[in-house]
């Protein structure tokens, strides 16, 4: 009876370096040899713990969304609406760290496949989804504590808001000037208080 050899990596690790690797260089960049490589491990192993390129990428973006689900979601319930705003847009400018690429994998990944992915474009819109609806209720509670205006409609607040942070992330894979990403930013939220 054979038995089954024990995996010689953390799983997390090695799929936090395969997120990393994608997030620099996008989906189709990215070939097995450069994950094999980046990851450490062995392309037999990669494709008994993840399955294909595919499947490893669709792990990898889940594994970034929920970092950046909990980094953002910790902070949000205990704050101000205000800051809670200005959080998430120090946030996209900012980046995670300074040891992660520039810019948001869930924006690459809906510039580079969820017109050609259905399982991508399911991802993507959940993700957008998912942080809209945050972004309503940070409004919601600032227009019922009179902090932001009720002109409009905490939805349509929160689309335009979005749309604006989702241009911040593609920005700041290329512009390194955080003065302008934040006259950008300031303007974007200026909607709130007029």
């Amino acid at each position: 009876m054979l038995m089954a050899r024990a995996k010689e990596f953390e799983e997390d690790v090695v799929l936090l370096k395969a997120m990393k690797l994608f997030w620099e260089q996008g989906y189709e960049k990215t070939s097995i040899n450069d994950l094999v490589e980046r990851m450490g491990i062995h392309r037999r192993s990669l494709y008994d713990t993840f399955g294909d390129k595919h499947m490893l990428y669709l792990r990898a973006f889940d594994r970034y969304k929920t970092l950046t689900n909990n980094r953002l979601g910790s902070l949000i319930p205990n704050s101000t609406p205000s800051q809670a705003i200005d959080f998430i847009f120090d946030y996209t400018i900012q980046g995670t760290s300074e040891d992660n690429p520039a810019g948001c994998m869930m924006v690459n990944m809906a510039v580079e496949l969820a017109s050609i992915d259905s399982e991508a474009r399911a991802k993507v819109s959940e993700s957008f989804a998912y942080w809209e609806q945050i972004l309503v209720d940070v409004i919601s509670k600032g227009q019922q504590k009179g902090d932001f205006t009720s002109k409009r409609s905490a939805e349509v607040l929160a689309e335009s808001l979005h749309n604006n942070l989702l241009g911040l992330r593609v920005l700041t894979r290329s512009l390194t000037e955080k003065d302008k990403l934040y006259r950008i930013a300031d303007m974007a939220k200026s909607i709130l208080y007029h």
